[in-house]
């Protein structure tokens, strides 16, 4: 578990995390959401004692990542893939960290054939394409067959194969009992992996909640229903006590009711349905509505036509998860993470 109390960041009077309380429990995996600045990658340096909180702390199964003799048995994390020695093998950076840390040799092997770069593994990484260098850093996380695993865009640089791959091994963890932690950008991949959410915004918590519960939190969920006896579909509906909104194209959406419910009161009333549909926002349009008021970089543009000015919204992408503080990049922070 990793249980973090009042955490603060401050860079002179840059407040990058503010008094950030939350607990990782094992068992499922955790999302960690925010947009561009919200603090993720400071919060995820400071859990593994890369940079020093202002105040507040972070502990591993009760301990501070600097205590852990040998931390990678304790807690793997991929926070930066290009965080290896170029000029050394595959198989070299793993064995390297291995020694430190009192892990078989063997174990390298292994991780290396989990991960599917054993065809080169005596490459040297400079060589790597990003997708390689990713693998390479997810096998680091796994070297010492840790209860906790932290990973900051696991999924960046990979093929259609290695997001499957990613995804369904995150979830085989989880189900072994152990604690995943996982921040990304793409939404749609974090809204197939995730169960629970952190969600941040100017470095304040803005959400701690199961991946359900959040998106019905922060979104309007409603049914569709299509009939070619409109009218009376919607009289009936009215009558029922339903608020009806007309969409158009012959479409009516009902908030705060079941399909079921609905589906009987059509055939009661012998109706007959084109559409009888539940609809859920996303992930995303469930983030956007959450951190609508978080959002510190904004993009500012024109449509090609050179017209208005495009609506603003979040500036984010896959690879970023950069914030506006100096201090450290987690790629800095050697091999050891």
């Amino acid at each position: 578990m990793i249980e973090l109390e009042g955490l603060t960041k401050r860079y002179g009077t840059k407040t990058a995390v503010d008094h950030l309380s939350f607990q990782v429990r094992p068992g499922m995996i955790t999302g960690f959401l925010g947009p561009n600045g919200a603090g993720k990658s400071t919060t995820m340096r400071m859990m593994l004692d890369l940079d020093n909180p202002t105040s507040g702390t972070v502990r591993i199964d009760g301990r501070h990542y600097r205590e852990l003799d040998e931390p990678l048995k304790y807690i793997g994390a991929l926070l930066d893939a290009k965080a290896m020695h170029g000029g050394r093998s595959a198989y070299n950076n793993l064995l390297c960290l291995a020694q430190s840390n009192r892990i078989p040799e063997r174990r390298v092997g292994e991780v290396l054939d989990l991960v599917g770069l054993t065809a080169v593994a005596r490459k040297r990484s400079k060589g790597f394409s990003l997708g390689m260098g990713q693998r390479l850093g997810i096998a680091s996380a796994l070297l010492g067959d840790p209860e906790i695993l932290m990973f900051d865009e696991p999924v960046n640089g990979l093929d259609p194969e290695g997001i499957h791959w990613i995804r369904n091994l995150m979830k085989s963890l989880a189900a072994e009992g152990r604690t995943i932690f996982v921040s990304s950008h793409l939404m749609s991949e974090m809204a197939l992996t995730a169960d629970h959410l952190i969600v941040i915004g100017q470095g304040k918590l803005l959400a701690d909640t199961s991946m359900a519960d959040f998106i019905l939190q922060n979104s309007r969920s409603f049914v569709r229903l299509r009939s070619p006896q409109q009218e009376r579909l919607r009289d009936v509906l009215h009558g029922a006590g339903f608020t009806v909104v007309e969409a158009g194209n012959g479409t009516l959406e009902i908030d705060g009711a079941s399909t079921e419910k609905l589906g009987e009161l059509a055939a009661a009333h012998q109706l007959t349905l084109h559409e009888l549909s539940p609809q859920r926002a996303s992930l995303e349009e469930a983030f956007m509505q959450m951190t609508a008021g978080a959002v510190e970089y904004h993009a500012h543009g024109t449509d090609v036509h050179g017209g208005e000015p495009a609506a603003s919204g979040p500036a984010w992408g896959a690879n970023s998860g950069w914030d506006p503080a100096p201090g450290p990049e987690a790629g800095q922070s050697g091999e050891g993470v």
